[in-house]
This record gives structure tokens, sequence and C-alpha cells, in this order.
């Protein structure tokens, strides 16, 4: 098999896995335990949260364990929009190509609990627009967020910039580092953000891992009941295994992954598939291709074709990528991330992701075109030709 789909989610590093192994066996006991398999657990938990805050640049106790990135997204937007909401502050800002995990959420508090909320238009490129995100910002603006590189586009925002306009103004700003983190620099000096999430199974950690960075002195809401985990910000008997292994994949992706090198190598990969794709269907449209993107990213329409054959198809070839948008029902719906760029609705379901890892190889990529090349054959529209 050939997988591209290193966006949806990687696989598990032999340094991860190494740390996970002791903790999964008879001594794995709850951190929160005074025994003895208690104060192992609990060790382990707060080995990693010095190591992931090393990582970062920041201070342990601003490090929140969860589960995943959706649960981290969900704490920053719910727990400090709900914290510091008042009379006069009740104003949200986000963008239309946000994830779900931030998209969903922000439009909830909208809808079910009074606040307002502005969804920044971005460019054909899928580039927030400056302008537009100073002509939001209001008195009255509480909280923003918005990712630094884009799931499906891989398109990267000018996160420093955006956070700075926010903090000129005495606005949260929190941004999703799900797809960011371990690929390019994320240091929260040089961003200027108050929250940012993350989550391990994206930079070769285990499934079932997350965290929330939150700025020290920042207070944030709980949004579940239960204990007094987490400095009582996060209710719930930690992952010690998982955590453990995320610990573990952070230091490895940081120092290798999102080297110079590996990553010139990485996109010189996309860029021998794009060009492969191109001698293929001359038709082809790559998404976002005059924006700043993710070195493994590439997200290409092909016009008059149909996305889920095509990933079909693919898969059957031994080939597996993506389309980057959410399966309903059985069926494909349209990108809300190419829409919102203003790709047609047709387009948007003509599009495959092809995400790279640091394992990607020449030979994977050449394998890709030939199997694109037969199932794009198979596809009506090169039938008739």
């Amino acid at each position: 098999m050939v997988y591209l789909d290193h966006n949806a989610s990687t696989p598990l590093s032999p340094e991860a896995r190494k740390a996970m192994l002791p903790l999964l066996g008879d001594r794995l006991g709850n951190p929160s335990g005074i025994h003895a398999s208690g104060r192992i657990a609990r060790a382990a938990v707060d080995e990693a949260r010095d190591r992931m805050a090393a990582l970062l640049g920041a201070k342990s106790h601003e490090i929140i364990f969860t589960s995943g990135g959706t649960e981290s997204c969900n704490l920053a937007i719910l727990g400090l929009a709900r914290r510091h909401r008042s009379l006069v502050k009740n104003h949200l800002i986000t963008a239309p190509t946000e994830h779900h995990a931030v998209l969903h959420t922000m439009r909830s508090l909208a809808e079910r609990e009074g606040f307002e909320l502005t969804e920044v238009s971005v460019d054909a490129q899928g580039v927030i627009d400056r302008e537009a995100f100073i002509a939001a910002l209001r008195p009255e603006t509480l909280l923003a967020s918005v990712m630094i590189a884009n799931n499906e586009t891989g398109v990267i925002q000018p996160i420093a910039e955006l956070a700075a306009l926010c903090r000129e103004r005495g606005i949260l700003f929190h941004s999703d580092a799900v797809q960011a983190f371990g690929k390019i620099p994320c240091k929260l000096d040089e961003l200027g953000v108050d929250a940012l999430s993350a989550t391990a199974h994206k930079f070769h950690g285990p499934h079932g891992a997350g965290f929330l960075w939150l700025r020290s002195g920042l207070s944030i809401e709980a949004i579940q009941h239960g204990g007094f985990h987490e400095n009582e910000r996060r209710p719930g008997t930690e992952n010690v295994p998982a955590i453990a292994g995320m610990a573990a994949a952070a230091e490895v992706a940081l120092s290798e992954f999102s080297s110079t090198e590996k990553q010139a190598r990485v996109s010189g990969l996309r860029d021998r598939l794009w060009e492969g794709i191109r001698e293929i269907d001359p038709t082809s449209v790559r998404n976002a291709a005059l924006a700043p993107v993710l070195a493994n990213t590439l997200n290409v329409s092909f016009p008059g074709c149909d996305g889920e054959t095509l990933l079909m198809g693919l898969d059957l070839e031994g080939i597996e990528a993506s389309s980057g948008s959410a399966c309903m029902v059985g069926s494909i719906q349209a990108s809300h991330v190419l829409l919102a760029m203003g790709v047609s609705e047709d387009l948007a379901r003509a599009t495959v992701r092809f995400s790279l890892g640091g394992e990607t190889t020449p030979e994977a990529i050449d394998r890709t075109l030939e199997a694109l090349s037969r199932v794009l054959k198979r596809q009506s529209r090169f039938q008739k030709v």
C-alpha cells in the first residue's frame, strides 16, 4: 500500500511505541492514586508534561492534556468564551475554512448561547483577508480563533500578524495547530497566541491524546464535570500510555520531520506528484497553488470526475488518499473549505487530497501516478476522449 493520508493520521513512531509499552503492563495505575502504581503513572504524566512544555518553550502548568484535537479546540473556545464573557464582551471571530471542531463550536455558541459571531472571508487561495479581519474587530470582541495550517489545503495563515492585531485590542486569540505542529515551527513567543491546540496522531503519536496550551494567568471554564484533574481544568483520568507516547513522538517530530532538509525532501516529492498529475490530466486544478502551504499537502480537483469514485479506484490500486471532506450517509459532501475559497460545488466534489509523510518515497509517488492514470482512464470524461 502507498499511504498518502498523513493529514488524517500518521503511523505510530518507534519512539512513541517504546515509551508506551511499559505503561501498558500490569503496573499501570491511576495517576491520582497514592500507592506505588499510582505514583508510577503520575510520574509518567508529569514527565510528559515537562517534556511537552520544554518543546513549546512553555511552563509545565500551561499544558492541559486532552483526548485529542477536537477536545482541545472545544475546551479552548467554549472554556474561554464562557469564562470571559461579559455584557460588553460577547463577540467571536473565526474563518469559514476552519476545521469543524472550531467552526461548529463557534456557531453553537452563537446559535445556542447568544454570542455574536463573524466569519471572516478568505481569498481564492484560502488565505484570510487581513482587511476583513481588521474590520471585524470590535470593542465587544472577546475571542478570535484561526488555524495555523488548513487540514485540507495545507494553507498557512499569518497567525503572528493576526494575533498581534488582537493583542493590541485586548482580544483573546486561539489557534488550532493540529496540522501545523511537527511540520512547521510553532514557537509560542513568535506566534503570540493565548491558546494553542494539537493532537498526537498527526505527528506520529498515538490516537487518544492531545494537548491545549493555555497562557499563564489566563483562566478557563471546564466544559466537563467530574474530578479535579489537570488543575481543575479538564476532569477525567489521564490516558497515561498515550500521553507518554505523545511526548516521545513530539520530540522526534520537532527534531526530525520539521527540519529544513526533511521538509525540502517532502515538498520535492509533493511537487513531483503534481507535475505528474498535470501530465496525466492537463485540466486538473491545484487548489491554493499560490498560497504558502505545508510541504506535505497537495489538494487537486479533477474537472468532470467524481471524487468518491476516484478515491475508491485509487484504494483498489493500493493508494490511500482522501477527499478532505466529510462522508455523510455514503455520499461525499462538497468541502466547506473549497466552497469558502470560491471553488464550485461540482469541482469541490471532484477533489482529492494527497498528504505525504516523512517516509514517503519517490517510488511511492511513481506508483501513485501510474495508478491514478489507470483510474482516470476509467472515468467517463476520459472514456469519451
